[in-house]
Formats: C-alpha cells, sequence, structure tokens
C-alpha cells in the first residue's frame, strides 16, 4: 500500500505532462520561439558574411569578398587547425571522464566524497577563464615551477621552450576547462543505470572487461554522445586559452572571430561564424551517421528507464 501511494503521485505528474504534450499549442510554439532565438540569428549572420564593410560602415550589397579573404588570407587553415585540436581535445576529455565517471557512478560509495567531488567539478563554470588559465603561465614557462624543479633535480640543464606558447601548452590548459562537460553527461547516464544489469551480467560469468563492453558501454551511449557535444562546441569557439598559452602561435577560430570584430570587419566574422556553425553541423552529422544503427536519438533514454 506504501508503494501504491507513493506511486500516485508520480502517476498522476506523468499524466498531467502527457496531456500537456498532446496540447496542440506545445510543439508549434516550441518551434516558434526556437526559431526566433536561435535559427534567425544564425541565419543574420550567414547573411552579413556576403556584405562588406567601406568606411567602417556595413554596405548592404552582395559581395563575397568576406569569403575570398577567408582563402587568400590563409584563415581556413586556422579552421583546420581548429577543428585538429578541438577533436583531439575532445577524444583526450572523453578517454579521461569516462572511467572517471563510472567511477564516481559506480565505484564510489560515499554520499559526501561523491557529493564534494560533484562541488569541485562545478568550479571551472564560476571561475573566469583567464583566472584559471593564467596559472598555467606560472607553471609551464621557462622559469616556471617545472621547469625549475627538474633543472633543481638535475633532470635537465636548459628550460624546456615548448611547456608554453605551443600546442601541448593550449591542450593541457584546456584540460581542466572541459572536463566538467564531457564527464557531467557520463556520470548522469551511468548513475541511471540500475545495478541490477551489473549483478545478473556477473551472475550470468562475466567478467568485469564483458560488463564494461557489453553492458555499461551500450547503457553509457546517450551520455558519451552528449558529452561530445557538449564539449566539441565550446572547443570549436575557444580563445583565450591559445590566447594566453599559445603567444600567437596557436591561433584558432575563436581568435580570428575577435580579432575580426576588434577590426569592426563584421563580414569576414560573420563568415568566420558561419564555418564554425558549418563544421559543427557536419562533425554532428558523421557522429550520427557512425551511430545511428546502434543508437537512437529519439529514444536515448529508453535504455536505462527503470
Amino acid at each position: 500500500m506504501a508503494i501504491s501511494t507513493a506511486a500516485a503521485p508520480r502517476r498522476y505528474r506523468s499524466l498531467q505532462l502527457g496531456r500537456l504534450g498532446r496540447l496542440p499549442i506545445v510543439i508549434p510554439g516550441f518551434l516558434v520561439v526556437w526559431s526566433l532565438m536561435v535559427v534567425l540569428p544564425l541565419l543574420v549572420v550567414v547573411a552579413f558574411s556576403f556584405f562588406q564593410v567601406k568606411y567602417y560602415k556595413v554596405v548592404y550589397q552582395p559581395s563575397l569578398d568576406a569569403w575570398i579573404s577567408l582563402f587568400t588570407s590563409g584563415r581556413w587553415l586556422v579552421a583546420v587547425r581548429t577543428l585538429r585540436i578541438a577533436l583531439t581535445m575532445t577524444a583526450i576529455e572523453l578517454f579521461l571522464a569516462f572511467p572517471f565517471g563510472l567511477w564516481l557512478a559506480k565505484g564510489c560509495r560515499s554520499v559526501p566524497l561523491k557529493a564534494f567531488i560533484i562541488t569541485l567539478l562545478t568550479i571551472p563554470f564560476f571561475l573566469d577563464p583567464s583566472s584559471r588559465t593564467i596559472v598555467w603561465r606560472a607553471i609551464l614557462g621557462s622559469g616556471g615551477l617545472i621547469n625549475s624543479g627538474l633543472m633543481h633535480l638535475g633532470v635537465i640543464n636548459a628550460p624546456i621552450e615548448w611547456l608554453l606558447y605551443s600546442e601541448f601548452a593550449v591542450h593541457f590548459g584546456m584540460i581542466g576547462s572541459y572536463f566538467p562537460t564531457m564527464v557531467f553527461p557520463i556520470f548522469m547516464i551511468m548513475s541511471l543505470i540500475d545495478d541490477e544489469y551489473l549483478q545478473a551480467s556477473a551472475d550470468l560469468g562475466a567478467s568485469p572487461g564483458q560488463t564494461l563492453v557489453h553492458v555499461i558501454m551500450p547503457l553509457a551511449i546517450p551520455g558519451v554522445m552528449a558529452g561530445i557535444i557538449f564539449t566539441l562546441v565550446p572547443l570549436m569557439a575557444a580563445f583565450v586559452e591559445p590566447q594566453m598559452l599559445g603567444g600567437g602561435f596557436v591561433n584558432l577560430l575563436g581568435d580570428s572571430v575577435d580579432s575580426a570584430l576588434r577590426e569592426l570587419k563584421y563580414p569576414t566574422a560573420a563568415a568566420l561564424s558561419t564555418v564554425v556553425v558549418a563544421i559543427l553541423a557536419f562533425c554532428l552529422l558523421v557522429l550520427i551517421l557512425m551511430t545511428r544503427k546502434r543508437f537512437d536519438f529519439a529514444n536515448m533514454f529508453t535504455a536505462t528507464h527503470r
């Protein structure tokens, strides 16, 4: 009787939400709001890329000058570099976040410790990107903590120059900034996996590795997909870490957009922004095509529903 009483409010809320979802105005209203707030600004940005600037004023006449300048100025190489670094960092974050999310969801049995770790993971969201990035300059620099320590121990005779103002420094500085966006979706989806599935796998004679491959990983795909999207998207627009740790040697699309805006080259900035959106759309399409046979976006949480 107690179970029925506790389940009644839940069933009532589900029924009310189901009725709300069947109202004829909900979906059209959502599409209208979404179009006005997201799609329309993107279309305006694309349209601006086909204008030109003369005497610091936008001339509303069709022109391909902004797009031609992307190739003549070599900015397309920046797009290639940005995509390469974004994909590399996404892979690194996934490699680190998957085992950590699994341990946090299923291995960590201490509730206070789990709450403490989750709180620590939220810190990057409350810190200014510059303040959490500039610390690495004091650690990775020629006179920084790492070089000083290695020289004091006699491991090296001269400072390691590539620790700072290089792609290595940019990659290293991005790890902590984008780790939470990858680990949180993975942790949340793994927390929804019923422990009875894992116990049943063990009872049937599966090893921990087999349980991981055949039970946990298929059920964790929604969280992995969400983590990849939430990490790849901001990485494509990152500019703080490349500016502060790249030292002008690792320019990304975010830097190029910021530079174009400072120079009042709005069509160029719009063209670069369009390139970012196009690359993200292409990556998402490839991701969908790669996983469509084993994963249905429309029912992404059905497998973990209790």
